[in-house]
């Protein structure tokens, strides 16, 4: 007979069940243990401490869009602007730097913190915008997001005209691309913003009405839950995490352009539900997003080492994707039959 575990009322439960309960959260880790050991063993170069800072730096953008849609898709929404805001944010942080009127049309130069502080603002308002679409007019989030997606474009095609601009706020410049000793500074954000999030998911209110919201919406609005402002407000957080990591990540790569994020949509989903976060919201968090973070960045870098071809790496990432969406939409039947048969 197969040893029984206890469950929650004291019920007894069998290792299988026990694993079904919690499959969500243990693939996503053992894929991660997968990944490690196959490319330690394919590549010696893998190992290295250089290579896990190189890990750790590769994912920080990503990571940082990442947490804000972390707090959407617990809401059971999604963002598809994040990229475009991205984007937008810091095209509009370098543009208010530069100071060349051929690619500033408004020829306007501020001080770095003035620049930093209207990049954000506008993050802040293009997630309200957001808001207001989703929770105010009822458009789906999907569309409304496909929208700003457009939008963000535009905004930033508008101000860089087809150029590059190369100007960065002293701030940005910093985090974005330098170090603090061994450990580079969006390293440190990157750690800092998961942190924050995870205490706010965890440890507050908010964070409860998050995921009340995400898990019985009809519940949470009769519980005396403001579901239209803990959307709006998740919408805010989603946009000012990618502009963020907009103006860093511009830093990062020493310049700002069109479309410069554009692949960091499907890589911050990615990061997510790979990492184990429902998209039917409720369930997971940012140690889910942490996992899938490692998941990503441990396969792009380690099919690097091994020299995949690069269009063999894509057809690979797609494939641990749908394999992430498909323990996703399972793990959510088998929860809903359980309710089932305890009801």
């Amino acid at each position: 007979m197969a040893e029984v575990m206890r469950g929650a009322g004291g019920r007894g439960v069998t290792p299988l069940a026990w694993v079904r309960a919690r499959l969500r959260n243990i693939a996503p880790f053992v894929t991660l243990i997968f990944l490690v050991v196959f490319f330690a063993l394919a590549s010696p170069s893998f190992v290295s401490v250089a290579n896990f800072w190189n890990i750790l730096t590769q994912i920080s953008v990503t990571g940082i869009i990442a947490v804000g849609l972390t707090f959407v898709i617990l809401c059971a929404e999604i963002d598809l602007s994040v990229a475009a805001i991205a984007n937008a944010i810091g095209i509009i942080a370098a543009f208010f730097t530069l100071q060349d009127a051929s690619v500033n049309i408004a020829n306007i130069a501020l001080p770095g913190w003035a620049a930093i502080v209207i990049a954000l603002a506008a993050a802040v308002g293009l997630g309200l915008v957001n808001a207001i679409g989703i929770t105010r007019v009822g458009i789906p989030s999907f569309i409304m997001t496909l929208a700003m997606l457009q939008i963000g474009a535009g905004i930033c095609a508008m101000l860089v005209r087809g150029q590059i601009a190369y100007a960065v706020p002293d701030l940005a410049l910093t985090l974005g691309s330098k170090s603090l000793g061994p450990v580079p500074w969006i390293v440190i954000v990157l750690a800092i913003t998961l942190a924050v999030a995870h205490v706010v998911l965890t440890y507050t209110r908010f964070g409860r009405y998050v995921y009340m919201v995400g898990g019985n919406r009809e519940a949470a609005e009769y519980s005396g839950v403001n579901v239209k402002l803990i959307i709006s407000a998740v919408m805010v957080i989603s946009a000012v995490c990618a502009g963020l990591a907009g103006m860093l990540g511009v830093a990062y790569f020493g310049s700002a352009q069109q479309n410069e994020f554009d692949t960091y949509l499907l890589d911050s989903i990615s990061a997510v539900v790979v990492g184990g976060t429902s998209l039917f919201g409720g369930q997971g968090g940012i140690g889910n997003t942490i996992i899938g973070l490692f998941v990503l960045g441990v396969l792009n870098n380690g099919l690097d080492h091994v020299n995949i071809d690069s269009f063999l790496k894509i057809l690979i990432r797609g494939l641990i994707l749908l394999a992430a969406l498909v323990i996703n939409v399972y793990a959510q039947r088998m929860k809903a039959t359980a309710i089932a048969a305890e009801g």
